[in-house]
């Protein structure tokens, strides 16, 4: 290694290990890990939910808990004098230093990471204040100043608003603000995008570009999305089972991946320029070893005349669901006299149809309206004006005892499927409820064998029964709550940003699921997504929406190959270039 290298080098990690110890024994989470971090470069950290990545970031900073956690190994920090400290061997208040100052960390949840009862402003002022030893008014021009650099609307609104008054884009940006206010050379950044719409992740990314181009700084950049760290990494490092497997520049170990673990991340990505029969998944590769997966993935290819002729075999079919002009505005401002004045147009004038057996992809950023369209269809949300029709029947004139026969047929699956269960009810509990009172089964011992079975569908089994949620992982726990959709036999469901935060792999098992189920019922899916890679994978046709009213709307294919509105070129234009890389 030359000397200019060396005087380069910010961070040496040697032979790091993080084991947990518990009652029911130890798990070694991080084992012999080994790589270094230089100024002004990003460092891509990718692998599934339990690779070990994040835990190796909360190790650089020293936030593991301090009991029950053993960790060995070496983090050594280099000045720009080229002196170096191990930092494994400071002291919590030695550390305090070091941790704002020289190293910065910005998590996946910004709401909570943020105090929720403190202005956003005060928030980063704190830190500043800390660590820079400014005075009140020093620092609060600080913030601001910090608050222009990360192009936050309106500063001083900013600064004096909570939390929940802001989106989640413009409170990744107080994060990334707060990070940043105190000039370390070193930021981690753990899923900073994840819950986040692809125009605002676009924004966040081209964000900490310019930031780290202006201020020279290193980022460690954690994530499972292989578009993202495609399109922000210079070198990328692939964590398996707390292990790297694989590491080097990242156009190199993205487009000639040798090792079968990196070659199965990749393929059960959804890609955008064509559909699969089913997504392949990590373990075809690994329990065939390291193999062409382009091949692989040729063989899985829907022709674009078979997705064609699909589609015009379902539109021969009735619709199963019309909406008409549906309207939901939400009263903001009212007179003296308890009138509305202004209102929030959430769905503004929709009109659509879905046929029996179709894939429906509804699509837009946050805000858009397609959470609440959903909910509308369903009778969650009462529409301001407008008609949903299903299979025949205006579901705003029809009886309680007829709307309760028809709600059996119409479910939704939601975005956190860990909100979405009781915590104190078992699996079987969750499941069978729903049976129980709509009268399906003619006794419990029925039900129960119901619930088994559908765990079997769902690829799961009667030994997770008398199980927890919080026992499950999130990809479990979102095939529950698939298997308690199809405990009443539903015709129609609308599945709500189901897949938005599970890592690619289980993304696909899940999305393959879907696909199978789709077949063996002959169901109807509203799929919801910020994604368009997915809701390409899985839609027939798509509907953009944008401000509450539809932008596009059409075979998925088309809208994708040739978008007629800047929206949705907009909203192409924001998925991540890496992604379209990825896959040759």
């Amino acid at each position: 290694m030359t000397s200019e290298l060396l005087q380069d080098k910010l961070l040496e990690i040697s032979d790091l290990e993080v084991t947990f110890h518990a009652d029911t024994g130890k798990v070694q989470a991080v084992r012999g890990l080994c790589f270094d971090l230089y100024r002004g470069e990003t460092l891509g950290i990718v692998g599934e939910s339990g690779s070990g990545k994040s835990v190796t970031g909360l190790s650089l900073m020293r936030l593991l808990p301090s009991t029950g956690v053993e960790v060995k190994g070496m983090i050594r920090f280099y000045y720009t004098s080229g002196e170096a400290i191990d930092l494994r061997q400071l002291s919590e208040s030695e550390m305090r230093q070091y941790r704002g100052n020289e190293l910065a960390m910005i998590f996946q949840e910004p709401m909570t990471s943020l105090n929720p009862v403190l202005r956003c402003g005060e928030q980063v002022a704190e830190a500043i204040r800390l660590h820079r030893k400014l005075d009140t008014r020093a620092a609060k021009s600080e913030v601001l100043s910090w608050f222009e650099k990360v192009k936050l609307p309106e500063p001083k609104r900013m600064y004096d608003a909570y939390p929940h008054q802001l989106s989640g884009g413009q409170k990744q940006r107080v994060m990334i603000a707060m990070a940043l206010s105190c000039q370390p050379l070193v930021l981690l950044a753990d899923e900073p995008t994840t819950a986040l719409d692809v125009s605002v992740q676009k924004s966040i990314l081209d964000l900490l570009h310019d930031l780290q181009t202006e201020l020279g700084i290193a980022i460690i950049f954690i994530s499972h999305d292989l578009g993202v760290i495609a399109e922000i990494a210079d070198r990328v490092l692939v964590m398996q089972q707390g292990q790297i497997v694989e590491e080097g520049r990242v156009v190199n170990v993205f487009q000639h991946a040798q090792h079968p673990y990196t070659q199965g991340l990749l393929a059960c990505r959804p890609a955008l320029d064509y559909r699969l029969r089913r997504l392949p998944l990590i373990r075809d590769f690994l329990e065939q070893g390291a193999t062409n997966f382009k091949d692989k993935i040729e063989h899985l290819k829907i022709s674009p005349s078979d997705s064609a002729d699909r589609l015009k075999h379902l539109q021969t079919q009735a619709p199963i669901l019309k909406v008409e002009s549906v309207k939901v505005w939400f009263p903001v401002r009212k007179n003296i006299w308890g009138q509305p004045k202004d209102y929030v147009k959430a769905v503004d004038g929709v009109s659509f149809e879905v046929h029996p057996g179709e894939t429906l992809g509804l699509v837009g950023e946050s805000g858009c309206g397609k959470t609440t369209l959903g909910r509308a269809i369903l009778g969650l949300t009462a529409p301001t004006a407008g008609q949903v029709y299903f299979d025949g029947h205006n579901l705003s004139t029809c009886s309680d005892q007829e709307m309760q026969r028809l709600r059996r047929q119409m479910q939704i699956i939601f975005q956190d499927p860990y909100a979405s269960l009781n915590p104190r009810l078992t699996i079987g509990e969750a499941i069978i409820e729903p049976m129980r009172v709509h009268q399906i089964g003619h006794n419990e011992a029925e039900r129960r064998g119901r619930a088994i079975d559908l765990l079997q569908t769902v690829g799961m089994g009667a030994v997770h029964l008398q199980r927890y949620p919080h026992e499950f992982s999130g990809g479990q726990r979102q095939r529950i709550c698939i298997a308690r959709a199809l405990a009443l036999q539903p015709r129609f469901i609308i599945c709500d940003e189901m897949v938005s935060a599970l890592d690619v792999s289980v993304q696909a098992q899940v999305l393959n699921l879907l696909l199978e189920l789709r077949e063996l019922y002959q169901l109807t899916y509203i799929f919801i997504s910020h994604d368009l890679s997915v809701v390409k994978q899985m839609s027939d046709r798509m509907l953009v929406m944008n401000a509450g009213k539809i932008e596009a709307y059409g075979p998925a294919d088309a809208i994708y190959a040739n978008p007629q509105s800047d929206y949705t070129r907009k909203l192409i234009a924001a998925i991540p270039k890496g992604q379209r890389v990825l896959k040759g």
